[in-house]
């Protein structure tokens, strides 16, 4: 190895070794110890000597977390260990009959249990190889899931590698949960409402949808946490669940830290009914407690029984739905023009807060229930934290009810609603709507958006109400009420500064992003990603009629209406017009290809012995060639691994060259 080389490798490894410890205290711990500034400098450096160097490139190195194409399907994965249910305990009565079970069956007086919270989240499984991840897969029917490694590998507090080198503890399975945090789901749901795509339920149910994506790139977008629960390792050196967290810990995961070992069963029954009244302060949703024999000698004395093992039980908590009446239905505007019906109701304790508004979400929806103003409904405080109808009582219905109607002009603006077709909501598609303003600016200055740091909540209400922003073009002429905003409740000179140069540097970001904080209708990160690519401008864009659009891969026949209805509005190409003369982004850089494989596209399936997915697509595009992720008629070939699953199939019907690793590495010896 040339000095050069092995001078950059150990700044490499040095560089890796920071950013993987400062991840740690930032996503596992908390307690970041450099400013963002600071760490992106570290990863901009490690970016940089990897691209110099792309032969030091490893798959746990921190800037590998997001790569690979979409892909359609996911391998499944066997569980060496099945990845078992737990029975639910639903009373006091029913967790001391399981207690007893467990003393009956060790013929002991008494056991030690370990008490967790139930996160209510998606269950995956890790696995480590020499330290380093390896493999993720969903839990799927306890035997069998889908490998979804690459998508895994974006969520932070995953680590890449072990933070501790014990030789008996480098090749692991580490079990936990999949989770979102109520905020972030319900800024989730607030961009997917401005992009007109179906809302989440709760955030188990974001979770899920997100794991199930199959672009990591989207993934890495959205804010997934991981919490582990269980370690499995032949010689891990530990007694019990309790002395288990604390190791997993160690070696750089997430536990929770409310987590309490237990030395009876009034002691967990204790633990239940105080986190029961506690579970609305924590970030996230918990629908009971996990109740484990501590010792692992008594687990395995125990065993399994069907697809439950007999040393653990979901203690789960009483649900929370109360009857009341419902006094009056008022169609909402949200604040990104969809139309809410919200239930008024007779106040009504429930879960230790008074309920007197619930949503009851769309028309199909209040059909479904058949709910009229003046039924006993039932309410129910879902995980989610919304109080939400979920049932009519219609034997206590009085006489003369009739069905609730919604009506067909927006109660803030009375514009005419809009139902698209196939979908459930209306809509008020006045992008000047009062009720919409402050929502549109706020999508659009996001950080998922422009990410205009400063520019949030509290500023947009402040400069709305000023009559200083009535739309998002009218950010980028911020700078011409300096003196206006220096008047304004705490902004002082720095403050102002800071916002105008914030506002000028959101300029330069990518025409995708762009394209997403414009909030069409239907464009999320991912179809803006794919439109961007696509057209290349938004003048490009904006001359596409349906049938252009629909021929892109990926764009169906309603995302296309969509487009196609934003730019036939005035107020809207004015707004991108606005953009355009202050300077945004308004296309994507092409870069020149070049190489033996520029025009060549091509498809990888299963998995390569000697090379990474993120590893092989580099490679190929550094030639000029591309990889997509699909089979075509225009595939110049498909790099097939183990395993390849159906996209063999497809390549031998088309009869597209199907090439294993030796000619892969053959491919790649030809000249640049």
């Amino acid at each position: 190895m040339k000095a050069a080389t092995t001078t950059a490798l150990a700044r490499i490894e040095k560089l890796r070794a920071e950013i993987r410890d400062h991840d740690y205290h930032y996503y596992v711990l908390a307690e970041p110890i450099i400013s963002d500034y600071e760490y992106d400098r570290l990863m901009r450096e490690l970016q940089e000597l990897e691209r110099e160097h792309p032969e030091l490139i490893t798959s746990d190195s921190p800037t590998q977390r997001v790569g690979g194409e979409p892909t359609k399907e996911f391998h499944t994965v066997t569980h060496a260990t099945p990845m078992l249910s737990l029975a639910n305990a639903y009373s006091e009565e029913e967790i001391r009959d399981f207690d007893r079970r467990v003393r009956s069956l060790l013929r002991k007086d008494h056991t030690a249990y370990t008490a967790e919270l139930k996160f209510d989240g998606i269950a995956i499984s890790l696995k480590y190889r020499d330290g380093v991840f390896r493999q993720g897969a969903t839990r799927g029917d306890g035997m069998q899931g889908d490998d979804i490694t690459n998508n895994l590998k974006t969520i932070r507090s995953i680590s890449l590698r072990l933070r501790i080198k014990d030789p008996r503890l480098q090749t692991i399975e580490i079990r936990g949960e999949a989770v979102m945090w109520k905020k972030d789901f319900l800024k989730l749901n607030e961009e997917r409402e401005q992009a007109g795509e179906k809302l989440f339920a709760n955030p188990r149910n974001a979770t899920a949808g997100t794991l199930k994506l199959q672009d990591p790139r989207i993934v890495a977008e959205r804010p997934l946490h991981f919490v582990a629960y269980m370690l499995l390792a032949d010689n891990a050196g530990v007694k019990g669940q309790h002395e288990s967290l604390r190791l997993m810990g160690e070696l750089g995961f997430p536990v929770n830290e409310h987590s309490r070992l237990c030395g009876s069963i009034n002691e967990v029954i204790a633990y239940w009914a105080e986190w029961e009244e506690k579970r609305d302060s924590l970030p996230y949703d918990i629908d009971g407690v996990v109740v484990k024999v501590d010792s692992f000698s008594q687990q395995t004395t125990l065993g399994n029984i069907a697809k439950n093992p007999r040393w653990a039980i979901a203690f789960k908590f009483t649900a929370r739905k109360a009857e009341t009446t419902l006094n009056d239905i008022v169609p909402q505007v949200g604040r990104l023009g969809t139309i809410t019906p919200v239930a008024i109701l007779t106040p009504v304790s429930l879960g230790g807060t008074t309920i007197s508004r619930a949503t009851l979400n769309n028309e199909d929806y209040i059909k479904s229930l058949d709910a009229r103003v003046g039924d006993t409904v039932v309410v129910e405080k879902g995980g989610d934290v919304i109080p939400k109808i979920t049932g009519v009582l219609h034997e206590k219905r009085q006489k003369g009810s009739k069905p609730f109607v919604m009506p067909g002009k927006c109660p803030e603006c009375g514009s005419r609603l809009v139902r698209p077709e196939g979908e459930t909501n209306l809509y008020c598609e006045n992008v000047e709507c009062p009720a919409q303003v402050r929502g549109r600016i706020g999508h659009f200055a996001s950080r998922g958006g422009m990410d205009i740091e400063g520019l949030g909540e509290a500023a947009i209400d402040q400069f709305v109400s000023a009559g200083l922003l009535s739309s998002y073009a009218d950010i980028y002429r911020l700078h011409t009420h300096r003196k206006e905003i220096l008047k304004l409740e705490r902004w002082g000179e720095k403050s102002v500064d800071n916002l105008l140069t914030a506002i000028s540097e959101s300029t330069k970001r990518q025409f995708h992003r762009v394209l997403y904080a414009l909030g069409i209708r239907h464009v999320g990160a991912g179809v803006a990603r794919v439109l961007a690519d696509h057209f290349g401008s938004i003048e490009a864009l904006r001359r596409a009629d349906e049938a252009a659009l629909t021929a892109v891969y990926e764009i169906g026949e309603k995302i296309a209406a969509s487009i196609v209805r934003f730019f036939t509005d005035p107020r809207n190409r004015d707004a991108v017009e606005n953009l355009k003369r202050a300077g945004v982004t308004m296309s994507t850089e092409q870069k020149e290809r070049r190489g033996p494989l520029v025009g060549k596209a091509y498809v990888l399936t299963g998995a390569l012995s000697r090379y990474a997915r993120e590893e092989a697509k580099r490679l190929i595009e550094e030639r000029g060639g591309t990889v997509v992720s699909s089979v075509s008629s225009k595939t110049a070939a498909l790099i097939a691994g183990e395993d390849p699953g159906s996209k063999l199939q497809k390549a031998q019907a088309l009869g597209i060259p199907v090439i294993d690793e030796n000619a892969f590495e053959a491919l790649l010896a030809e000249k640049m």
